[in-house]
């Protein structure tokens, strides 16, 4: 279908493709197979242009599904964002309030880390990784909303002990007993550029 009208798709932007392994049916080999990744625009033309069998039907449900599921993950996403900036540039003062060194500069990617590894697991590095991100990207351009508040938390917690004069290893040792306060940690956003 795609290739057929592929001038009809390409006039809502690039058409996307990725080539993906999978196993044959006897489980011996592998093949490659294409998969495309369709703006809004694009899957909803592909959509007018399939005929209604039931595999199609459920496809287009889910589709519909999907699409809504993103907006509203991306509207949780710009809230949670615009509430953590307050709360990370408290952060950001109380590492500027620390005592001088000459290693200072690197207390604000450190205390930064300790947040993302306390909430998530993982460093800001691992999740660009992880996440197909460019290592200037912030990790939390790829994060869900759910994740972003889990970091937060953090962040005005390392705030706190910072400003009662803890030390890095002792407020290290103080996050390690705190349970990150994440309801779910899907990644929403990469399912989304699936469709």
């Amino acid at each position: 279908m795609l290739l057929k009208h592929e001038n009809d798709f390409k006039t809502f932007g690039l058409i996307a493709f990725e080539m993906r392994a999978v196993k044959t049916k006897g489980g011996r080999g592998t093949k490659y197979e294409k998969v495309y990744h369709l703006n809004e625009q694009q899957a909803t033309l592909l959509m007018t242009y399939l005929r209604n069998t039931p595999v199609v039907r459920k496809f287009k449900k889910e589709l519909v599904r999907q699409f809504f599921a993103m907006r509203e993950e991306l509207q949780a996403v710009r809230v949670v964002k615009a509430e953590r900036r307050e709360i990370r540039a408290g952060m950001l003062d109380a590492i500027k309030a620390l005592p001088e060194s000459p290693h200072k500069h690197f207390k604000y990617a450190q205390f930064s880390n300790l947040a993302y590894t306390t909430a998530l697991g993982k460093s800001a590095r691992m999740i660009r990784e992880e996440r197909g991100a460019n290592n200037k990207t912030p990790a939390s351009d790829y994060l869900t909303a759910d994740e972003i508040s889990a970091v937060t938390a953090m962040e005005n917690r390392i705030a706190v002990l910072l400003e009662i004069g803890m030390t890095y290893q002792q407020v290290k040792e103080s996050l390690t007993h705190v349970q990150a306060p994440t309801k779910k940690t899907t990644n929403h956003i990469q399912e989304g550029r699936d469709l």
